[in-house]
Protein backbone atom coordinates (compact mmCIF):
# COMPACT_ATOMS: atom_id res chain seq x y z
CA UNK A 1 0.00 0.00 0.00
CA UNK A 2 1.55 3.48 -0.91
CA UNK A 3 1.70 6.51 1.57
CA UNK A 4 -1.09 7.86 -0.11
CA UNK A 5 -3.50 5.47 0.02
CA UNK A 6 -3.08 4.73 3.65
CA UNK A 7 -3.43 8.08 4.81
CA UNK A 8 -6.76 7.61 2.89
CA UNK A 9 -7.76 4.42 4.67
CA UNK A 10 -6.58 5.38 7.88
CA UNK A 11 -8.73 9.25 7.77
CA UNK A 12 -11.50 7.35 6.71
CA UNK A 13 -11.64 4.69 9.34
CA UNK A 14 -11.15 7.77 11.93
CA UNK A 15 -14.30 9.29 10.37
CA UNK A 16 -15.82 5.92 10.97
CA UNK A 17 -14.94 5.36 14.59
CA UNK A 18 -14.13 8.13 15.84
CA UNK A 19 -10.88 7.46 17.39
CA UNK A 20 -8.17 5.29 16.81
CA UNK A 21 -4.85 4.86 18.38
CA UNK A 22 -1.33 4.62 16.90
CA UNK A 23 -0.66 1.24 17.79
CA UNK A 24 -3.89 0.08 16.50
CA UNK A 25 -3.07 1.55 13.10
CA UNK A 26 0.45 0.43 13.25
CA UNK A 27 -0.75 -3.18 13.50
CA UNK A 28 -3.30 -2.98 10.83
CA UNK A 29 -1.25 -1.32 8.36
CA UNK A 30 2.01 -3.72 8.86
CA UNK A 31 3.84 -0.16 9.46
CA UNK A 32 5.91 1.24 12.57
CA UNK A 33 4.43 3.70 14.73
CA UNK A 34 7.02 6.34 13.68
CA UNK A 35 5.34 5.76 9.79
CA UNK A 36 1.95 6.08 11.41
CA UNK A 37 2.83 9.50 13.28
CA UNK A 38 3.82 10.90 10.25
CA UNK A 39 0.84 9.97 8.65
CA UNK A 40 -1.38 11.51 11.12
CA UNK A 41 1.06 14.27 10.69
CA UNK A 42 -0.02 14.76 7.21
CA UNK A 43 -3.44 14.48 8.04
CA UNK A 44 -3.92 16.42 10.73
CA UNK A 45 -2.10 19.06 8.39
CA UNK A 46 -4.31 19.03 5.89
CA UNK A 47 -7.40 19.28 8.53
CA UNK A 48 -8.39 16.12 7.82
CA UNK A 49 -8.24 14.11 11.68
CA UNK A 50 -6.74 15.92 15.21
CA UNK A 51 -4.23 14.48 16.87
CA UNK A 52 -4.16 13.28 20.19
CA UNK A 53 -2.25 11.76 22.84
CA UNK A 54 -1.02 8.25 21.50
CA UNK A 55 -3.64 8.19 18.47
CA UNK A 56 -6.42 10.24 16.08
CA UNK A 57 -10.09 11.89 16.61
CA UNK A 58 -12.44 13.11 14.25
CA UNK A 59 -11.47 16.71 12.57
CA UNK A 60 -13.89 18.04 14.56
CA UNK A 61 -12.65 17.07 18.11
CA UNK A 62 -10.40 20.04 18.48
CA UNK A 63 -9.51 18.77 22.28
CA UNK A 64 -11.13 19.13 24.71
CA UNK A 65 -10.62 15.38 24.79
CA UNK A 66 -8.15 14.91 27.91
CA UNK A 67 -6.79 11.56 28.34
CA UNK A 68 -6.14 10.03 31.98
CA UNK A 69 -2.83 9.63 33.71
CA UNK A 70 -2.12 6.08 33.49
CA UNK A 71 -3.23 6.12 29.60
CA UNK A 72 -0.75 8.83 28.71
CA UNK A 73 2.17 7.49 31.04
CA UNK A 74 2.10 4.55 28.70
CA UNK A 75 2.31 6.55 25.41
CA UNK A 76 5.99 7.10 24.04
CA UNK A 77 6.96 5.71 27.22
CA UNK A 78 10.95 5.48 26.19
CA UNK A 79 11.22 8.93 24.55
CA UNK A 80 9.54 10.18 27.87
CA UNK A 81 12.29 8.47 29.84
CA UNK A 82 14.67 10.02 27.96
CA UNK A 83 13.67 13.46 27.74
CA UNK A 84 12.93 13.02 31.65
CA UNK A 85 17.06 11.68 32.02
CA UNK A 86 17.94 14.93 29.57
CA UNK A 87 16.05 17.57 31.63
CA UNK A 88 17.64 16.76 35.03
CA UNK A 89 20.97 18.69 33.79
CA UNK A 90 18.68 22.16 34.23
CA UNK A 91 17.88 21.32 37.71
CA UNK A 92 19.18 23.92 40.15
CA UNK A 93 22.09 23.51 42.13
CA UNK A 94 21.88 22.38 45.71
CA UNK A 95 19.43 24.14 47.87
CA UNK A 96 17.97 25.73 44.58
CA UNK A 97 13.91 25.60 44.11
CA UNK A 98 11.84 24.27 41.64
CA UNK A 99 8.41 23.42 40.55
CA UNK A 100 7.33 20.27 38.80
CA UNK A 101 4.37 20.53 36.96
CA UNK A 102 1.91 17.52 36.81
CA UNK A 103 2.32 15.43 34.00
CA UNK A 104 3.48 12.45 33.35
CA UNK A 105 7.22 13.32 32.14
CA UNK A 106 7.78 15.43 35.17
CA UNK A 107 7.11 12.41 36.87
CA UNK A 108 9.49 10.87 35.24
CA UNK A 109 11.70 13.33 36.07
CA UNK A 110 11.16 12.94 39.59
CA UNK A 111 11.42 9.32 39.60
CA UNK A 112 15.13 9.57 38.09
CA UNK A 113 16.20 11.93 40.46
CA UNK A 114 19.22 12.04 42.76
CA UNK A 115 18.92 10.41 45.55
CA UNK A 116 21.21 12.99 47.89
CA UNK A 117 19.39 15.72 45.94
CA UNK A 118 19.02 19.25 48.13
CA UNK A 119 16.13 21.04 46.70
CA UNK A 120 12.61 23.08 47.82
CA UNK A 121 10.35 21.34 45.17
CA UNK A 122 6.80 22.80 44.97
CA UNK A 123 4.06 20.74 42.80
CA UNK A 124 0.37 21.04 42.05
CA UNK A 125 0.69 17.18 41.38
CA UNK A 126 -0.53 14.45 44.06
CA UNK A 127 1.64 11.09 42.56
CA UNK A 128 4.85 13.96 42.36
CA UNK A 129 4.61 14.91 46.05
CA UNK A 130 4.06 11.53 47.21
CA UNK A 131 7.51 10.27 44.96
CA UNK A 132 9.07 13.47 46.52
CA UNK A 133 8.69 13.06 50.04
CA UNK A 134 10.85 9.63 49.74
CA UNK A 135 13.55 12.19 49.36
CA UNK A 136 15.67 13.00 52.75
CA UNK A 137 17.46 16.39 51.51
CA UNK A 138 13.94 17.43 49.63
CA UNK A 139 11.69 19.86 50.70
CA UNK A 140 8.05 19.36 49.24
CA UNK A 141 5.66 21.94 49.06
CA UNK A 142 2.01 20.34 47.68
CA UNK A 143 -0.29 23.07 45.99
CA UNK A 144 -3.47 23.08 47.30
CA UNK A 145 -6.87 23.70 45.56
CA UNK A 146 -9.37 21.18 43.66
CA UNK A 147 -7.96 17.62 42.35
CA UNK A 148 -9.03 16.86 39.04
CA UNK A 149 -9.20 13.03 38.68
CA UNK A 150 -8.10 13.09 35.21
CA UNK A 151 -4.49 14.56 36.01
CA UNK A 152 -4.55 14.09 39.71
CA UNK A 153 -3.70 17.99 39.81
CA UNK A 154 -4.55 20.81 42.17
CA UNK A 155 -6.40 23.58 39.94
CA UNK A 156 -8.39 26.85 41.05
CA UNK A 157 -7.90 30.05 43.06
CA UNK A 158 -6.84 28.30 46.33
CA UNK A 159 -3.54 27.01 44.09
CA UNK A 160 -3.16 30.05 42.14
CA UNK A 161 -2.89 32.11 45.23
CA UNK A 162 -0.12 29.95 46.49
CA UNK A 163 1.61 30.03 43.54
CA UNK A 164 1.08 33.77 43.12
CA UNK A 165 3.50 34.38 46.23
CA UNK A 166 6.25 31.99 45.44
CA UNK A 167 9.64 32.60 43.45
CA UNK A 168 11.41 29.72 41.92
CA UNK A 169 14.82 28.92 40.42
CA UNK A 170 13.60 26.55 37.76
CA UNK A 171 9.90 25.26 36.57
CA UNK A 172 9.57 22.21 34.61
CA UNK A 173 6.38 22.39 32.66
CA UNK A 174 4.36 19.63 30.68
CA UNK A 175 2.11 20.65 27.94
CA UNK A 176 -0.28 19.03 25.64
CA UNK A 177 0.40 21.34 22.27
CA UNK A 178 3.45 23.05 21.19
CA UNK A 179 3.45 25.71 18.62
CA UNK A 180 4.75 29.17 17.46
CA UNK A 181 1.10 30.44 16.78
CA UNK A 182 -1.03 29.05 19.30
CA UNK A 183 2.35 28.54 21.79
CA UNK A 184 1.65 26.05 24.99
CA UNK A 185 -1.94 24.62 24.64
CA UNK A 186 -3.85 22.13 27.11
CA UNK A 187 -7.47 21.16 26.84
CA UNK A 188 -8.87 22.36 30.46
CA UNK A 189 -8.62 26.20 31.36
CA UNK A 190 -8.05 25.34 34.90
CA UNK A 191 -5.41 23.37 34.53
CA UNK A 192 -3.98 26.32 31.74
CA UNK A 193 -4.21 29.21 34.55
CA UNK A 194 -2.03 26.59 36.63
CA UNK A 195 0.72 26.12 34.16
CA UNK A 196 0.78 30.07 33.33
CA UNK A 197 1.15 30.98 37.39
CA UNK A 198 4.21 28.09 37.28
CA UNK A 199 5.56 30.34 34.29
CA UNK A 200 5.35 33.55 35.93
CA UNK A 201 6.48 31.83 39.37
CA UNK A 202 9.76 30.73 37.64
CA UNK A 203 13.42 32.60 36.58
CA UNK A 204 13.99 29.90 33.91
CA UNK A 205 11.71 27.81 32.47
CA UNK A 206 12.03 24.23 31.30
CA UNK A 207 9.45 22.59 29.09
CA UNK A 208 9.66 18.78 28.78
CA UNK A 209 6.96 17.44 25.96
CA UNK A 210 7.90 14.47 23.62
CA UNK A 211 7.84 14.88 19.36
CA UNK A 212 4.06 13.88 19.89
CA UNK A 213 3.07 17.41 21.24
CA UNK A 214 4.99 19.52 18.75
CA UNK A 215 2.77 21.18 15.96
CA UNK A 216 -0.63 20.48 17.72
CA UNK A 217 -2.72 23.09 19.20
CA UNK A 218 -5.09 22.49 21.96
CA UNK A 219 -7.83 24.14 23.57
CA UNK A 220 -6.57 26.68 25.83
CA UNK A 221 -2.91 28.61 25.06
CA UNK A 222 -1.22 29.09 28.78
CA UNK A 223 2.25 30.47 27.65
CA UNK A 224 3.87 31.90 24.19
CA UNK A 225 7.07 31.08 23.11
CA UNK A 226 8.76 33.74 24.79
CA UNK A 227 7.92 32.22 27.74
CA UNK A 228 9.96 29.26 27.13
CA UNK A 229 13.56 29.32 27.92
CA UNK A 230 14.45 25.68 26.67
CA UNK A 231 12.60 22.79 25.22
CA UNK A 232 13.38 18.85 26.04
CA UNK A 233 12.04 16.67 23.70
CA UNK A 234 13.20 13.80 21.37
CA UNK A 235 14.29 13.03 18.20
CA UNK A 236 11.47 12.64 15.66
CA UNK A 237 10.63 16.28 15.90
CA UNK A 238 9.76 17.32 13.02
CA UNK A 239 13.03 19.42 11.46
CA UNK A 240 10.79 22.83 10.19
CA UNK A 241 9.11 22.91 13.93
CA UNK A 242 12.47 22.55 15.11
CA UNK A 243 13.54 25.08 12.88
CA UNK A 244 11.01 27.60 13.79
CA UNK A 245 10.70 26.97 17.56
CA UNK A 246 14.90 27.64 17.86
CA UNK A 247 14.48 31.05 15.68
CA UNK A 248 11.77 31.90 18.40
CA UNK A 249 14.81 32.17 20.79
CA UNK A 250 13.98 28.00 22.34
CA UNK A 251 16.81 26.43 22.86
CA UNK A 252 15.75 22.98 21.83
CA UNK A 253 17.15 19.99 23.19
CA UNK A 254 17.25 16.83 21.93
CA UNK A 255 17.17 13.15 24.38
Amino acid sequence: MYAEERQQAIATLVGHRGRVSVAELADQYGVTTETVRRDLAVLDRLGLIRRVHGGAVGAGALTTIELGTAERDTTRAEEKDRIADTALRFLPRAGGSVVFDAGTTTARMVAALPSDLELVAVTNSLPIATRLTGFPGVRVQLLGGRVRGVTQAAVGAETLRLLGELRVDVAFIGTNALTVRHGLSTPDPEEAAVKRAMIAAADQVVVVADADKIGREDFVSFGGTGDIDVLVTDTDIPAAAHADLTAAGIEVVLA
